[in-house]
């Protein structure tokens, strides 16, 4: 269903309640395995969307992962602090894999978050990445009843003030252009649910553990 405007605004609040009881659960154990969905060709999957790509890496590596996530979601939380950490330092800094984050929001509130990072990476990709690992790793602190308090300090941190968050969160054209991302995942790439991994056009569902991760990129560099 399409995040509009006036739903961002109406939700909010409730969104965020719902975010909060997630992030309290245990994480239950996931299976990562190959969805039942066919690969996709790479073609298809990079051709260009509503906002630019957000990517780190060789843009020549001759493995590519694409991943989907939700900035609410706990289970992405988990992945960006305990494997991405290791998937980086092995195979993105070594110039062996590039990797493209896209938006996948579940809610309004993921939404939000996922717009103040578009705006702090506007001339600086690096400036997006490192307030996406923020606001995950801090995700406890904002996806509650309140959500907007800790998401404007988070967000004066990374050099926001008052003025530039609420315009921000205002931009129509920004929260389509996230819109669009996670609407063509549905509709043409069959996500269903975060996080959802492409390697070389195979999707994968789950918060994959790195020797997971490992064992399928290897596999791809051999090939």
């Amino acid at each position: 269903m399409r995040i509009t405007r006036r739903e961002f605004c109406q939700r909010s609040a409730t969104l965020a309640l719902a975010a909060a009881l997630l992030t309290t659960t245990a994480l239950p154990p996931f299976v990562t395995q190959a969805l039942a969905a066919d690969a996709i060709p790479p073609a298809d999957l990079m051709k260009p969307d509503a906002l630019p790509e957000m990517s780190m890496g060789n843009d020549k590596a001759t493995v590519t992962v694409i991943e989907y996530a939700s900035m609410t979601c706990p289970h992405c939380a988990h992945f960006q602090e305990a494997t991405f950490p290791e998937l980086k330092k092995r195979y993105i800094d070594t110039g062996k894999v590039r990797y493209i984050f896209r938006e996948f929001p579940l809610d309004a509130l993921a939404a939000a978050a996922f717009m103040l990072a578009r705006c702090a990476g506007e001339k600086d990709s690096t400036r997006y990445f490192a307030l996406v690992d923020t606001m995950f790793r801090q995700q406890r602190t904002w996806a509650v009843e309140k959500p907007i308090p800790p998401l404007m300090a988070i967000a004066k941190q990374a050099g926001f003030s008052e003025q530039s968050f609420n315009a921000c969160l205002a931009n129509q054209k920004m929260l389509d252009g996230i819109e669009s991302i996670r609407q063509r995942a549905v509709d043409q790439f069959k996500v269903q649910s975060t996080p959802t991994f492409f390697i070389n056009g195979t999707p994968y569902a789950g918060a994959m553990e790195i020797d997971e991760f490992s064992k399928l990129i290897d596999a791809q560099l051999k090939s």
